[in-house]
């Protein structure tokens, strides 16, 4: 599509047409890369009939009639309870990468998770004036995390995210079917000094991105690394990839400010339980001593509202971000959010709910759907 008709396109009125916009725009190998999971992508499909299996119930007379989608997320404010997830190598789907995604958030008012593989460096998205979050994966090179620690807190990045489910890369069959790897002015800038890596070059029957990973990642991380981190930064520490209510529990213990309730959007454990089922009794394991985000599914305001009512603080969003920004730049993401936001609050009003503390407390059913 050419910016002529981007221009002249109407606006976008729900996340299937902006979804809808990005495939047309994207190259059909970076299009698997941003939609595919792992495996059959049984998890996949499994997040989002989880969601259409819990359903709201609703309070009434409650003299709302207009919610207040305002709240704090790791002691920022926000303007709804979403943050932008950390995702790798944007520049793949827009040319302005990270940089306009992280202003349409701060346009938003909301949070901007920063990748370890991001395609700037968080130095540079950090002076978009966005509220920036740092995703850490532990690296081989201990030095390499410690760098980045660093960086993160000289940047003004106000909290560390640390990933802790992926000990290896999840066999995602449709980048190895295309033998995908990114293209040479893709890099993952807070990592690289140069722009070729293994993620550069073709393998014959395998992801580049997984080969790089691989090299690049630490395999074996335990408690003990968690409390290695906790140590050495004063940021409030997230650990995102929980889904049993032992390890939530383990990592607040261990100092954690935060847990995500995640499945990587089934990108890692093809089979994992879809987050938005592991979520009430992460919630209830962390009570109130963290905060407890939900990743993996989210696809509007209304499962916003749903995470909330399941225990979750907030969410993280994440595909539909790619799409926005593929589709329109910083200006789609911007609809994104808006879209987002839009529909939070109109469910929370017809839901009788004045606030987040409000929507906590609504009852939720399964409604046994399938997918």
């Amino acid at each position: 599509m050419t910016v002529a008709e981007v221009l002249k396109a109407p606006d976008p009125v729900s996340l299937d047409d902006v979804r809808a916009d990005a495939r047309a725009a994207l190259d059909p190998g970076v299009w698997d890369f941003v939609e595919g999971a792992s495996g059959t992508e049984t998890v996949l499909a499994a997040n989002r009939a989880a969601f259409t299996d819990v359903a709201l119930v609703p309070r009434v007379l409650t003299g709302v009639a207009e919610a207040d989608t305002r709240t704090r997320l790791l002691g920022s404010h926000a303007a709804m309870p979403v943050a932008i997830a950390p995702m790798a190598y944007q520049r793949l789907v827009h040319e302005d990468g990270e940089l306009a995604a992280a202003q349409a958030a701060r346009t938003a008012g909301v949070p901007f998770v920063v990748s370890t593989l991001s395609s700037h460096r968080v130095e540079d998205i950090a002076v978009t004036g966005a509220t920036t979050w740092f995703q850490l994966y532990c690296l081989r090179d201990r030095a390499k995390n410690h760098e980045l620690v660093a960086r993160a807190e000289a940047a003004g990045c106000e909290a560390l995210m640390v990933t802790v489910d992926v000990p290896l890369m999840g066999r995602r069959l449709r980048d190895v079917r295309n033998g995908f790897a990114l293209p040479h002015h893709v890099r993952a800038a807070n990592l690289d000094s140069g722009p070729a890596t293994e993620a550069h070059r073709r393998f014959g029957g395998d992801s580049a991105l997984a080969v790089h990973t691989s090299a690049a990642f630490a395999p074996g991380l335990t408690w003990r690394d968690l409390a290695e981190l906790r140590a050495r930064t004063s940021l409030p520490l997230v650990v995102k990839g929980i889904l049993d209510q032992r390890d939530a529990r383990a990592a607040v213990d261990a100092g954690a400010d935060a847990v995500v309730v995640s499945n990587h959007g089934g990108r890692q454990l093809d089979g994992a339980i879809p987050s938005v089922r592991a979520l009430p009794a992460v919630a209830e394991a962390v009570g109130g001593d963290g905060e407890v985000l939900l990743d993996s599914g989210v696809r509007g305001g209304t499962d916003v509202l749903k995470a909330l009512a399941l225990g979750a603080r907030g969410v993280l969003l994440g595909r539909p971000v790619l799409w926005g920004l593929a589709a329109g730049g910083e200006r789609g993401v911007e609809q994104v959010l808006g879209l987002v936001r839009t529909e939070l609050s109109q469910s929370m009003t017809l839901a009788g709910c004045a606030d987040a503390t409000a929507a906590a407390e609504l009852r939720t059913e399964r409604t046994g759907a399938r997918a």
